[in-house]
């Protein structure tokens, strides 16, 4: 009755220790080591180890779907099997080492393999194109490469790394920089540098320089003319110009409606149009016109008369006090009754007075100190003591006459006592009392 359990138990037994050979063919377990990223071109190492395993152990190396790469047997103790591979295009994917001995087999883990292609022939493009815009306006920068893979991207402005922190317009994003609202601020040079990290080995390609023009919205023109006199004959001039804008422009000139002028400026802007002027004549209405590709604006209408200086002049002062009473100084108006282009000087006691007085002419004892200002309009008596009294008057012709007759006010008296205070008459043409503090 033994004997028979024995038999009974023999295919059990057998059985048994074929699953504990099947079990230790599995016990192998590989470890693969090596890089997860490689530059194009570049050579790599892949390392298959089996730690205190018992020799001979043979190595595959295998990529993706079983695609056999190389073979190593390894015949020393913990020595790893090296695979060395130049990286290719088709070198990307998944890789893993199976070990193989007498008795088991194994497979270790994978690692992926990401092939990096460095930038190259780097450059800059933009929309709009060419980079030109108006200040408010969007501008994108792109970062284009003919080849290049797994790429970070770092713009220059003027020669300097551009951040968010430089300013709020500036937005970069992937290989594209992006400005939001342009102002002239942001009219430039630009440059991209396109790289990548392998292994802490940098790579980069920088584009050229792109220049980023900012162009500003033109202002609403103004209008002024002038008149010359050469001889017995008058000519005129009409100047028409705007305060803000980017050239060029084209300036025109209308003249009753009509136009009688254009001409573009590329510089500046302003244009200079000459017209027929005669004195005392009304020689029509003129308004000056600018265009750019975007705007066509006007000025306001000027009529082009010269009124020739004439009638009635007055001198009107003013006594200008500090905050304690006493006199700081005088102001003197003159007052022309008519007159487009009026001359004026000044005269104490029937004697001219300069109309630009030189630097080391107020450190001189005994010259008078005074200023004008307003187009010789107002004299202003900045100190006031015995050289300074007297009896002033003003004067005035036509600018562009230099020979023509002198129009002139009545004399104003204007006295000061030893102590520099004010002597007021009854006659003294007082308007008005300021305190200055």
């Amino acid at each position: 009755m033994t004997n028979l359990q024995a038999l009974c138990l023999l295919p059990i037994l057998a059985l048994a220790n074929m699953f504990v050979k099947i079990s230790g063919s599995s016990s192998i377990h590989p470890e693969l080591t090596g890089p997860d990223m490689a530059y194009l071109n570049s050579r790599v190492v892949f390392n298959c180890s089996t730690p205190n395993y018992p020799l001979p152990v043979t190595y595959e190396l295998i990529r993706d779907s079983g695609v056999r790469i190389d073979v190593r047997m390894n015949l020393q103790r913990d020595q790893p099997a090296l695979f060395s591979l130049k990286v290719s295009a088709t070198s990307e994917g998944s890789y893993h080492c199976k070990a193989t001995t007498k008795r088991s087999t194994g497979v270790s883990n994978s690692i992926r393999l990401s092939v990096v292609t460095p930038a190259s022939n780097t450059r800059v493009t933009s929309e709009p194109f060419p980079p030109v815009a108006y200040e408010g306006s969007r501008v994108i920068l792109s970062c284009d490469v003919a080849k290049g893979s797994h790429l970070s991207y770092t713009w220059f402005f003027n020669k300097q790394e551009v951040t968010s922190s430089v300013s709020p317009f500036f937005h970069p994003t992937g290989n594209k920089l992006v400005m939001e609202m342009v102002t002239p601020e942001h009219a430039g040079w630009y440059y991209c540098e396109a790289w990548s990290i392998v292994q802490g080995n940098k790579r980069v390609s920088s584009s050229t320089v792109v220049q980023v023009t900012v162009k500003v919205y033109i202002s609403k023109p103004k209008i002024s003319f002038s008149i010359s006199k050469v001889g017995a004959s008058y000519f005129g001039n009409v100047t028409c110009w705007s305060s803000r804008g980017s050239p060029p422009v084209n300036f025109s000139l209308s003249l009753d409606g009509k136009e009688v002028g254009s001409e573009t400026a590329n510089e500046y802007l302003s244009a200079w149009f000459p017209v027929t002027m005669t004195p005392g004549m009304d020689m029509g209405v003129a308004q000056c016109w600018v265009k750019t590709e975007l705007q066509e604006l006007m000025s306001e209408p000027l009529t082009l008369e010269v009124v020739p200086v004439g009638g009635d002049m007055k001198v009107k002062v003013e006594y200008l006090y500090r905050a304690d009473s006493t006199l700081a100084a005088t102001r003197l108006h003159c007052q022309v009754s008519r007159g487009t282009f009026p001359y004026i000087s000044w005269l104490l006691n029937d004697s001219v007075l300069p109309s630009k007085m030189h630097v080391d002419s107020y450190i001189q004892p005994g010259l008078p100190h005074y200023v004008l200002t307003n187009l010789s309009r107002t004299l202003i008596l900045s100190e006031l003591g015995q050289e300074n009294t007297g009896y002033y008057r003003c004067r005035a012709r036509d600018s562009y006459n230099d020979s023509g007759p002198w129009v002139e006010s009545a004399a104003v008296l204007v006295p000061v006592t030893e102590s520099g205070t004010v002597c007021l008459r009854h006659h003294l043409p007082l308007k008005s009392n300021h305190m200055l503090s």
